[in-house]
């Protein structure tokens, strides 16, 4: 039965090829979205074991974080821009979960993960949201919950003013364009506990400031962070 259901399942590959979203080339019979090369050769930054990392420099002397990383880096033309390309605009929500999945079994094993008690997805504007159909973070937020075991709060925490896109802005009007656009709904359900944030690129740092500054006014809040992918100025 398993050499009839490979020869259907190459016959529909011929037809339907199915292509990895990082590189473009055909994926083999047991690969997923992502290819195996892909996977490989993807850089990781290790800014998980590095305390003093350049996402955590962002940071300094802006808001008080515990500890701050990111997967890969956000180059131009990088199999990882491809794939977070794919899954922001072109509604491929599985590259998330699978983002989401690979960088927690990271985390965990690194011990990163080990304070943490809950995962909270950057907030897309409701009116955002719907117009995407999801938000990007939140899918990947459930690959890392799926691979550490944590929960994941989508209700605690809330946008309650639409921004204007962040690229090409400057680092300062990326500050002002977020300043003030996140709020905390539930105090209770976040108070004293440590909170990874989960966004899916970092550049400036803006967005993710701007959330942790909000979440720090809850009693004995601490706030990690990380994304899958850092654009380094």
């Amino acid at each position: 039965m398993n050499y009839l259901y490979d020869l259907w399942d190459d016959f529909l590959s011929l037809l339907f090829p199915r292509i990895c979203y990082g590189c473009g080339n055909h994926l083999l019979r047991n690969e997923n979205l992502i290819c195996t090369e892909c996977y490989v050769v993807i850089p990781r930054t290790n800014y998980h074991i590095q305390k003093e990392n350049p996402v955590a420099q962002l940071f300094w002397g802006r808001c008080l974080i515990e500890s701050a990383a990111a997967f890969s880096y956000y180059n131009k033309g990088s199999r990882i821009r491809n794939l977070i390309h794919n899954l922001k605009y072109k509604g491929i929500r599985e590259i998330g979960f699978e983002l989401g999945k690979i960088y927690g079994l990271t985390l965990k094993s690194s011990g990163f993960t080990d304070n943490i008690d809950i995962i909270i997805p950057v907030p897309l504007h409701p009116a955002k949201e719907r117009a995407r159909g999801f938000n990007q973070c939140k899918v990947i937020s459930s690959g890392l919950a799926d691979a550490t075991g944590l929960p994941v709060n989508t209700t605690s925490f809330e946008r309650v003013q639409a921004s204007s896109t962040q690229t090409k802005r400057s680092r300062y009007d990326r500050w002002v364009n977020v300043e003030g656009i996140f709020r905390v709904t539930d105090p209770d359900s976040l108070g004293g506990r440590h909170i990874l944030l989960v966004d899916d690129v970092i550049t400036t740092g803006s967005t993710m400031e701007s959330c942790v500054n909000e979440l720090l006014k809850t009693e004995e809040v601490k706030v990690s962070v990380v994304a899958i992918a850092f654009a380094p100025a």
